[in-house]
């Protein structure tokens, strides 16, 4: 017996019972009548990166024309007379469209021979999909002698940031890792593991802001010297995973330029996103607060803060204190300045060996000795597709740059920086002890520079990814300046970037607002 004939603006007047209608249909538990001339057939699930398009395959079987048909697509959640797309008398009916889907919904093809409307190929396609998009979605066609209907569920990922890093030193040898990733959906999973093994977390905790994205947070103890990884991801999908490399450095040591030890504050690994790059991130911690007695001086063997306490300016905070920093040219013939302008010279003579010293080091001005500043400089060489590679940034206290390539440039002598080998591609370099690492899908074409004297921490940004790439503690005890290393065997340049037009009026809070703020 076939089907009664029933529009769709028949059913429109009583939501309820059309519903109940669909639901019998799309039931697993109850099969839908049998039609004499079409059945409504679907995939499903499907799933989709939000911002993409999503392709809903809806088709009439057997394969029949439906350009003279009625079809309307709605979400499971929506009024029935606020359809995602209606299509009635040979065009689309946008009148009584919910407004969320304007501009964004048409026909799609179920696969590239499908044949489109003419062949009976009722697909939705939905573009430029949010988060607010998902869930079921009800197919629904009618023709003068035949109706039927079918459900597909749409689901909407978001990969999210790629997992930060952060180490608290512990007595006895251990380490208390923290791995930390946010803008995920659905929820991601999150892993743990060391070079042999993977690890158990103490815990793993999940959070959702007001846009529908989660947060996933874990801790776990390991021993020191290690290397430990944290892996985040989504079911089916390749997870981004931020590495730690705590103990003895790797055998490029020497070649990335670093002679000493340096003191671990802890580490922030950045990941640069696939297609559009994605960046590790490094989290250092601030040490104790200063004695009683008001002296500057720390101990540094005192207990790093907890990964808590502290978090660092966003890259828009920290460029409100843009400075204009200009080079000190000292006539160093190893190194070439024009203007704001610094490469390595490449007629000079070094002596032997590939290691970074300092003797090719350069100091800005001016000189800071309170207060918040920001500066930023570009790796890129001008009108050549040269990205350089081999660089320190950061700054020094000392007033001259003792230029002899057995000078350790240490915290203890007054160095604090980030730098670069070309020989390690994916590595980034933090002066800590023991020496710690940034793995990287691609290094940074442009760092910010973010001293907070009076706070005692030196941060760096990928200014392009506006990704915070990681922070130092630092005991300054007198004034500081820039620090510039074009490196050595890299024609590249190092320019320091002007502050921008729109920003000359910024910076000009007096140190007394900035230390209440502080205090604040």
């Amino acid at each position: 017996m076939g089907k009664p004939r029933v529009t769709i603006a028949a059913l429109a007047g009583n939501r309820m019972i059309y519903f109940w209608f669909l639901g019998l249909l799309s039931s697993p538990g109850c099969a839908a009548p049998v039609s004499e001339t079409f059945t409504v057939s679907v995939k499903s699930p499907v799933s989709v990166q939000r911002g993409q398009t999503a392709i809903l395959p809806c088709w009439l079987t057997p394969s029949q024309s439906a350009e003279d048909m009625e079809v309307r697509w709605n979400h499971w959640n929506d009024e029935f007379d606020t359809p995602v797309l209606l299509y009635k008398g040979r065009t689309f009916d946008n009148s009584s469209q919910k407004a969320s889907y304007a501009g964004r919904v048409s026909f799609g093809l179920k696969e590239e021979t499908s044949g489109g409307l003419k062949a009976g190929d009722v697909s939705l396609k939905l573009e430029n999909v949010t988060i607010e998009d998902a869930g079921k979605y009800i197919c629904y066609v009618s023709s003068s002698e035949d109706y039927d209907s079918a459900s597909i569920s749409l689901s909407v990922t978001e990969t999210g940031r790629s997992p930060l890093l952060s180490a608290v030193m512990k007595d006895d040898n251990k380490v208390n890792m923290s791995c930390q990733s946010d803008g995920w959906h659905p929820k991601p999973e999150l892993s743990w593991s060391d070079s042999k093994k993977a690890l158990i977390p103490a815990n793993v905790s999940f959070s959702k802001n007001s846009a529908g994205f989660y947060s996933v947070h874990s801790w776990v103890l390991v021993s020191s010297p290690s290397e430990v990884s944290c892996s985040v991801g989504l079911f089916n999908e390749a997870p981004k995973e931020a590495r730690m490399h705590l103990g003895n450095p790797p055998p490029l040591q020497e070649e990335s330029g670093f002679s000493a030890g340096w003191v671990a504050f802890g580490i922030l690994l950045v990941a640069v996103l696939a297609a559009l790059g994605a960046l590790y991130f490094l989290y250092f911690r601030k040490k104790a607060n200063k004695s009683k007695s008001g002296n500057d001086a720390t101990d540094d063997n005192e207990p790093l803060l907890s990964a808590a306490t502290w978090k660092p300016a966003t890259p828009s905070e920290a460029s409100k204190y843009y400075e204009n920093v200009q080079l000190v040219d000292t006539g160093n013939p190893l190194i070439t300045i024009q203007g704001s302008i610094l490469r390595e010279n490449i007629n000079a003579k070094f002596p032997d060996g590939d290691r970074v010293t300092c003797l090719t080091v350069v100091r800005g001005s001016p000189g800071f000795s309170s207060g918040r500043h920001y500066w930023e400089v570009s790796l890129e060489t001008a009108n050549i597709d040269l990205l350089k590679t081999s660089w320190w940034i950061g700054v020094t206290d000392k007033h001259e740059i003792p230029h002899d390539d057995s000078f350790p440039p240490t915290k203890k002598n007054g160095f604090w920086f980030l730098s670069s080998c070309p020989k390690q591609e994916d590595t980034l370099h933090f002066n800590t002890e023991p020496e710690t690492f940034i793995h990287v899908q691609s290094k940074p074409k442009t760092v910010g520079v973010y001293l907070d004297f009076d706070n005692r921490e030196l941060s760096f940004y990928n200014v392009e990814e506006k990704c915070w790439i990681g922070s130092l503690a630092a005991k300054f005890t007198g004034e500081v300046f820039p620090l510039f290393n074009p490196g050595k065997g890299d024609p590249g340049t190092m320019k320091i970037l002007p502050r921008p037009a729109q920003d000359q009026s910024n910076n000009t809070e007096p140190v007394a607002k900035l230390q209440k703020e502080q205090e604040d």
